[in-house]
Formats: C-alpha cells, sequence, structure tokens
C-alpha cells in the first residue's frame, strides 16, 4: 500500500467507523457532500465520547473541521478517534479520516481531520459530571 503524501503520518487512535460513500452522497461537482462527511465525523466522534462517558452525548462545538482531500465514491473511508480531553461534563474528541483509494494498487490518503466537544448528558437532557475513567482503563489507553 502506498501513500499520496511523503509525509504520512498513520492514524492514532481506534478505528471507529468505516463507510463506503454511494453516488447518492455526491454534490454538484462529482466529490462527497461535506456535509456528508461532516455527519460521518459527527457519529465517528459522538461513539468514542459515548464510550468514555459511559452514557448519553451530545455535540456542543466543533473547534476545528478540515477537509484536506476530496473523497470519491467507492473510497473506503475510515474515521479514528482519539479522546484529547475530558473536562467535568465535555469531552473533546480528534477525528482522523482516511481514504483508501484504487483496489488495485491501494493509495491511503487523509482526507479531513476535525476536533469536536460533547457534553455527557442525562436522561432528561441536562448536563451531567463524566465519570473517573477506571484504572486499568486508563493504563491500556496510556
Amino acid at each position: 500500500m502506498t501513500t499520496q503524501d511523503a509525509k504520512f503520518t498513520p492514524p492514532q487512535g481506534a478505528l471507529e467507523l468505516r463507510v463506503v460513500p454511494m453516488p447518492s452522497d455526491v454534490n454538484g461537482g462529482g466529490d462527497i457532500f461535506g456535509g456528508w462527511v461532516m455527519a460521518q465525523v459527527d457519529i465517528a466522534g459522538g461513539f468514542a465520547a459515548q464510550r468514555r462517558a459511559r452514557g448519553r452525548v451530545a455535540t456542543v462545538a466543533v473547534t476545528s473541521f478540515t477537509f484536506k482531500q476530496p473523497i470519491s465514491v467507492g473510497d473506503q473511508v475510515s474515521f479514528y478517534t482519539r479522546i484529547l480531553h475530558v473536562g467535568r461534563t465535555s469531552i473533546t474528541v480528534d477525528v482522523e479520516v482516511f481514504a483508501e483509494r484504487n483496489p488495485e494498487d491501494p493509495v491511503w490518503v487523509k482526507v479531513t481531520e476535525a476536533q469536536l466537544v460533547y457534553v455527557a448528558l442525562n436522561m432528561d437532557g441536562s448536563k451531567r459530571v463524566v465519570p473517573a475513567e477506571p484504572m486499568a482503563a486508563a493504563l491500556t489507553h496510556a
């Protein structure tokens, strides 16, 4: 497998989501619609935040979002997440998105990166404290 960029850095974090965009996901220019990518990033980040919060979360901020390259129909798109910060009620998640292209001679390209903030919620929608991470889990994530 090759990469398009000599400075390629493999993803750090957990593979949260892998999808293949379809023709119905394209914009007027023929590339995958940015809103589709943003939705998938939010889903992947939400999975990581929900697991860390041990319950319901909601997106409260997108602090950065960079489209580095277009995504095409048929690309295998992988979303990797890392918890960057855990506050009292919030969790900041980094999401890196890579597209695997050209199955005959695969190329792996970083296409998007984003940081999102989620807040832990009670069932009634009010904020709640993010529980402390158990020591065993903290050691495996170090």
